[in-house]
């Protein structure tokens, strides 16, 4: 169960940590970002990331330098293949959104780069000018979404390893034969990764659903048919309102994510206004998954009831109905 509250004394102030969605996302106070993390500070946000999945800073006027130095305090910043970025320091990928730029490819939900074989831990994003209305991003949490799987599904899956492609970037080549070259070049530098649809993270050790609908493309070991109706099962359970929070963007606030954990599907209804955001992404690990469970010694209650509550919430056979099985008895 996760904790509503938590203060986290730092060097200077207390850190406070708000949940403020039911599976996932925190709001953070009591630290200015554009100050070094304290050891304290850092492990307290570190810990807080695992637990929440999602914090969000509010009033962070931070520079990019900044941005960047906060990131590369929880692991080395990666560069991102195919993501727009300011051309001096190809660690800062900087989204500039208008009329003449729409926004491309974000408007499904994935986890950041899972066609690598060590995808990212954790992505960190900063609001630098955004509409009045629309723009939102969503978030979920996977380990919620694997959680609400049937016992016999949660077993069925357990083992089972995904192929995961960049397959939606190469629709940035054209057919020129430069862009040929290149896209192949990419194809050699990026081969598909494969990875477990069951994944623990290595810090909770909880069990996460890692398939996406970006860049996960087949079940290893399963035709096509068996394959995509699998996936399309899989993929449901991030569309769940319940599992899901939704962040309204405001300049100057950044939103840190854990990528081993969650997903994201940024809402492209602000097109034409104009939505400016600064991201590093920060290195991961290799996927681990979980054995193949024996069906037979899986067994979860759904719910606990409480004591004296109704562990049917209120559904079930009516009086009548009960009272026909007792004589038919």
């Amino acid at each position: 169960m996760k904790s509503k509250n938590k203060g986290t004394r730092g060097s200077k102030d207390a850190i406070a940590v708000k949940q403020v969605g039911a599976n996932l996302a925190a709001e953070v106070s009591g630290i200015d970002l554009r100050q070094p993390l304290s050891d304290a500070e850092f492990d307290a946000i570190e810990a807080s990331l695992v637990e929440h999945e999602l914090l969000v800073f509010h009033d962070q006027g931070i520079s990019s330098e900044q941005l960047k130095a906060f990131g590369g305090r929880f692991g080395e910043l990666t560069v991102h293949p195919f993501a727009p970025n300011d051309g001096k320091d190809h660690a800062l990928i900087k989204f500039e959104n208008k009329e003449e730029n729409p926004p491309v490819l974000t408007d499904v939900w994935h986890s950041d780069e899972t066609f690598r074989l060590e995808p990212p831990m954790a992505t960190v994003l900063c609001a630098k000018e955004v509409p009045e209305v629309g723009g939102d991003t969503m978030f979920v949490s996977m380990t919620a979404a694997y959680d609400g799987l049937s016992d016999r599904l949660q077993s069925f899956i357990s083992g089972l390893e995904a192929i995961h492609d960049f397959k939606p970037f190469k629709t940035l080549f054209s057919d020129s034969a430069e862009d040929r070259e290149n896209l192949q070049f990419f194809e050699r530098k990026y081969p598909p990764a494969v990875h477990p649809v069951v994944r623990v993270h290595p810090v909770s050790g909880r069990k996460v659903l890692f398939v996406n609908p970006q860049f996960t493309i087949a079940i290893k070991g399963m035709d096509e048919r068996e394959s995509g109706s699998l996936l399309d099962t899989l993929f449901h359970q991030a569309l769940i309102p319940e599992y899901q929070f939704r962040h309204h963007w405001i300049a100057d606030t950044i939103a840190f994510w854990d990528n081993r954990s969650t997903q994201h599907y940024a809402v492209h209804d602000y097109y034409p206004k104009r939505r400016i955001m600064e991201r590093v992404t920060i290195k991961g690990d290799k996927p681990i998954g979980v054995e193949t469970a024996d069906p037979a010694s899986v067994h979860r209650a759904k719910y606990v009831a409480a004591v004296g509550a109704d562990p049917h919430g209120g559904h079930g056979p009516t009086r009548q109905h009960g009272r026909e099985l007792e004589q038919a008895k």
